[in-house]
């Protein structure tokens, strides 16, 4: 799949209807510490979507595309974390292996959740294109079926879902607030929401350690940064993919930047306020608006997707 169009996002949908959660949208009221401006504020939270992070969708979404003989091969793919537990439990619902490759900054606690869905675990480098690397070495060694975090249609349709049911759920809103690591949410949740309301304000949120995709937009072409440092390891690819640049070039109006204090800030503020646990990357958009790297229009209604559950943002 070269594109991906909203009828892509709608037949995932379709495809992994009761496979996954539908997660709850969840207004910011009743704060004892409200953010800044006090903007009309929903959450979307994909921190408790099964396994963790919006990740299942784009995961099964694939994994409904395959045919018998990919299946039985096994599953392959490199993560962050995130993407890994998607895939592991897409694995596991289907009874078909899995084999995760993680970079040396995954936190320990997701490779022991990969375990559990019953991958096989692998630390191989420092950053995602290191295991990446390696990944598709062995699934090309081994014959495994790669599923990539990112780059590749059916996930990237699978991720658009989320977008399906904010503007379901919350129709009046004005501005879409989502954190990038790779690129694959914000490519699929851009373009759905763009597609349903052309009007919308997608706006996307890096670390400032880890800007990719905000210099590869400025660049006009994909920007290999020469090096990571976030401890938002979900957020921190080194490049993206053409496929992802594309659909973001084409529906998202700004990427800004935060900064890990600001990302813990905003974990520790959801935690506070909602008894929320979730990442780094989860709390971006957060922390977007707390620390002023983007200030709505007076009067919009925003909506932030909280991505991935965690405990590296409070601890």
């Amino acid at each position: 799949m070269s594109s991906v169009t909203l009828d892509h996002v709608r037949a995932a949908a379709d495809r992994i209807e009761g496979r996954v959660r539908r997660t709850p949208l969840l207004p910011c009221s009743f704060c004892h510490t409200s953010l800044p401006d006090d903007p009309a504020l929903n959450l979307k939270l994909e921190c408790l979507q099964v396994s963790g992070s919006f990740k299942a969708r784009g995961a099964m979404s694939k994994l409904t595309t395959l045919d018998d003989d990919a299946k039985a091969r096994g599953l392959i793919t490199a993560s962050g974390g995130n993407h890994g537990l998607g895939v592991a439990y897409a694995g596991h619902s289907a009874g078909v292996s899995t084999t995760i490759y993680l970079p040396g900054n995954t936190p320990p606690a997701k490779a022991d959740n990969l375990r559990r869905w019953g991958a096989e675990v692998h630390i191989h480098g420092d950053v995602w294109d290191d295991a990446n690397r390696e990944a598709l070495v062995v699934a090309e060694r081994d014959g495994k079926t790669y599923i990539h975090p990112f780059a590749d249609g059916d996930v990237i349709a699978g991720q658009g879902t989320v977008s399906l049911e904010v503007l379901e759920d919350a129709p009046d809103t004005d501005v879409l607030l989502v954190s990038i690591g790779g690129g694959g949410l914000i490519a699929g949740t851009s373009m759905a929401a763009k597609a349903l309301k052309p009007g919308i304000t997608v706006i996307g949120i890096e670390p400032v350690g880890a800007p990719t995709l905000r210099e590869s937009v400025a660049a006009g072409e994909l920007v290999t940064l020469a090096s990571i440092d976030t401890k938002a390891n979900t957020l921190a690819p080194r490049r993206s993919e053409n496929i992802n640049l594309a659909l973001i070039q084409d529906n998202v109006d700004d990427i800004v930047l935060v900064t890990d204090d600001q990302m813990r800030d905003a974990a520790q503020w959801l935690w506070r306020e909602f008894g929320l646990g979730v990442e780094l990357s989860a709390a971006a958009a957060i922390a977007a608006l707390q620390g002023g790297a983007y200030v709505p229009p007076a009067g919009a209604v925003c909506t932030a997707l909280v991505c991935g559950a965690g405990t590296d943002g409070i601890t």
